[in-house]
């Protein structure tokens, strides 16, 4: 008989050092591949010679909607709703 393999997983949970925004101004200025939010000019974690985007310059405003990123959001209005009040 073959035996029962349990496999574990074990999931570490980070807690960011700083608060990840939902809307920034300028998102393309600015590295999103660790809590440094470096310069894109001047990234200093040396994760490679292109940075990291925000999410939303991927899926657009509404990006924290779809799917569990792992952060608290208060309804924060996109830059578009902001701009009609």
């Amino acid at each position: 008989m073959a035996s029962a393999c349990a496999i574990t997983l074990h999931v570490r949970v980070f807690a960011m050092a700083k608060k990840f925004p939902i809307h920034p101004k300028h998102p393309e200025r600015i590295c999103w591949g660790c809590d440094k939010y470096c310069a894109v000019d001047a990234m200093g974690c040396g994760n490679g010679s292109s940075r990291t985007q925000h999410p939303m310059e991927l899926l657009g405003a509404d990006w924290y909607e779809h799917g569990d990123w792992g952060i608290d959001v208060e309804h924060a209005p996109a830059p578009s709703e902001r701009a009609r009040r």
